[in-house]
């Protein structure tokens, strides 16, 4: 076994001191390019492998990542991550692993262009990244790459970027699967409505709301092109009292609407308007098992929820970046989140913290 391998025994096989082989095991300086050869040679035909694990803790030194995600509410999508995030620190306490929350708002490429900054301004050793629109996110990414610093993403995936590794959804495959799964129950329907929130520009919150969009519609062209989809934009940032008077007038102008979709996590402000005036005969598909939704979906007025198990995300980044860093291993480059579907009856089974 290669943990039996001592440093004794790779002495003698190259011929040179133990302390030869220790300076080039931990890569110290005053070894000769003769004896490096001859260490090199006696490892590859030993098949040494170091126990990184244990190299580290010997090391002592600590670990600063940093995790630059939006700005969030108390309860939400971005609560778990962040939640998430922390547990994976907790869990390698012992090598003195340290992360720091940047917050930026999401609806503000300057906001985002400043909270990198600040970001980088730290000096961390790897960086948990959520992106947003392309430009800002490679402004941020290119100098992440040039700093030769690793960065993982998380909840958006974008490629081209490069990041070391991506922690999310298919965000398409889940819109083409929340399609399928809605006209199980709204088959025969004419009309459905697609809900969004947008700001006033009209763009939804992320990138991930649009490809899940993009894959809805897919679907829909390929097996239901007879249906109408009708939008409602919400803008985000208006009062509730405000939004449901733009819900009565939707639901007064399409009174034969019964089936409702929304690519975002807040299905919970039809769901409450819904239960408000006593509508019982529309079905709402969602995303995201945050509490507002959970209870909807409790009373009835969430038929289905799609969990996007926000906590493993935020665990998986933080635990690759240390990996990938601290014990220098390998990961895998793409990591898709199950798309679980829940409902009524499945929901308290539920674990948003399982690993």
């Amino acid at each position: 076994m290669t943990e039996k391998i001592r440093i004794k025994d790779i002495a003698e096989r190259a011929g040179v001191s133990v302390g030869t082989v220790d300076r080039v095991l931990h890569q110290r300086p005053n070894v000769s390019p003769k004896s490096l050869e001859k260490v090199e040679q006696a490892l590859k035909e030993m098949d040494y492998k170091p126990n990184m694990y244990a190299s580290a803790l010997a090391y002592n030194r600590t670990y600063h990542f940093a995790v630059v995600i939006p700005r969030h509410e108390s309860v939400t999508y971005w609560e778990e991550i962040e939640e998430g995030t922390r547990m994976a620190v907790d869990a390698r306490g012992d090598f003195h692993v340290k992360a720091t929350m940047y917050y930026f708002d999401r609806f503000s490429d300057q906001s985002f262009l400043e909270t990198a900054e600040q970001c980088l301004a730290s000096h961390p050793d790897g960086v948990v990244m959520v992106p947003v629109e392309a430009g800002p996110s490679r402004i941020f990414t290119d100098k992440m790459h040039a700093a030769g610093l690793p960065f993982v993403m998380l909840d958006s995936y974008m490629p081209e970027l490069k990041p070391l590794a991506f922690f999310g959804q298919d965000s398409f495959s889940s819109g083409y699967f929340a399609a399928r799964m809605l006209m199980l129950i709204a088959h025969g329907e004419k009309e459905i409505m697609l809900f969004k929130l947008t700001t006033p520009e009209g763009h939804v919150a992320s990138r991930q709301q649009d490809n899940r969009e993009v894959g809805f519609r897919h679907y829909m062209k390929e097996h239901y092109p007879e249906v109408k989809i009708i939008e409602l934009d919400l803008p985000l940032a208006a009062p509730r009292p405000e939004q449901n008077k733009l819900l009565e007038k939707f639901f007064e102008q399409y009174p034969n609407i019964h089936h409702c979709i929304t690519v975002g996590s807040k299905a919970h402000i039809v769901g409450n308007f819904l239960l408000q005036t006593n509508r019982r005969d529309i079905q709402i598909m969602g995303y995201d098992m945050v509490a507002k939704n959970a209870q909807c979906l409790r009373k009835g007025s969430i038929s289905f929820l799609i969990a996007q198990h926000a906590y493993q995300q935020g665990y998986y980044s933080l635990d690759a970046l240390f990996r990938a860093i601290v014990l220098k291993q390998e990961v895998q480059p793409v990591n898709y989140m199950p798309i679980e579907l829940l409902s009524k009856e499945n929901v308290d089974f539920y674990r948003k913290t399982q690993l």
